[in-house]
């Protein structure tokens, strides 16, 4: 049963320990609240402001499973937050650990002050959870995917239109690498894993996907440059670092270049450009 009294109180509480900064948004001049507006809330959950008035006024109809993650990722809960949250909404929490998408709040903090770079955070099956907006400028939307596509991995072996953003220099390379990791986290997860479940749709699906399989790679590394095919600025060379979140398997990638480079003169073209000018 939902606790609406309890679920008020702890959303309100949650919402006022959190200043504009912690998630990446401007304080302004005139701020009066405390904390984050219930507008800004729901804007960090993709919810109606309306909406999630009504959570913290005890009103409204039982929030789903999917909206309640949503508003625990938006609040930057950390997971045992995000577990007291789902059960006074009434749900069973999430499982947590690799199978898991809820973002620690400590990855989000560095990746909600990455206004100006591209980055992702992105699962163990390369499934990207966020984008910042020069990522998305970058490559696209790649959250926007569903399914087994969600998966980069998948996506290589499945759809032609992904291999036309990296140089074709890079693609039995990357062919080899797609293949290793995927095997890697299989031998890491075990029969019955999401990774193993992508790997036997792969092997049903792609031919090219089974030869590489079938050679028993593992341990392929990223490249730390990694070279892109931009769509309106061509090619682009770019340093890859990242940050693993070992709790719940996820990876912050970061996409910087050279100062003076060519590369770097294109992103700041990117910065200019947006999002628009990835369709």
């Amino acid at each position: 049963m939902i606790d609406r009294s309890g679920l008020a109180q702890f959303l309100r509480r949650r919402r006022e320990a959190l200043q504009p900064e912690d998630v990446g948004l401007p304080r302004g001049r005139r701020r009066r609240t405390s904390g984050l507006r219930r507008e800004e809330v729901a804007a960090l959950c993709h919810m109606s402001a309306d909406y999630y008035a009504r959570l913290e006024r005890e009103r409204g109809p039982q929030p789903s499973e999917q909206m309640i993650a949503s508003i625990a990722q938006g609040l930057h809960l950390s997971l045992d937050e995000r577990d007291h949250l789902f059960r006074l909404a009434g749900h069973n929490p999430p499982t947590r650990g690799a199978a898991g998408e809820h973002i620690s709040p400590g990855l989000l903090r560095i990746f909600d002050r990455l206004h100006d770079t591209p980055a992702e955070i992105v699962t163990e099956l390369g499934e990207t959870l966020r984008q910042t907006a020069l990522g998305v400028a970058l490559t696209g939307d790649l959250t926007a995917y569903t399914g087994p596509a969600r998966s980069i991995g998948y996506r290589w072996f499945t759809d032609p239109a992904t291999r036309q953003l990296y140089d074709p220099d890079d693609h039995p390379f990357l062919t080899r690498m797609f293949a290793s990791g995927l095997r890697g986290v299989v031998t890491l997860r075990g029969p019955g894993s999401r990774a193993a479940h992508l790997a036997d749709l792969l092997l049903a699906r792609s031919e090219e996907f089974r030869e590489v399989w079938n050679d028993h790679e593992v341990g392929i590394r990223p490249h730390e440059v990694k070279h892109f095919v931009h769509p309106e600025l061509g090619a682009l060379e770019l340093n890859c670092q990242v940050l693993l979140d070992p709790g719940q398997s996820h990876s912050l990638l970061v996409y910087t270049a050279v100062p003076g480079s060519e590369s770097h003169e294109k992103l700041q073209l990117l910065s200019v450009i947006g999002a628009q000018a990835v369709r």
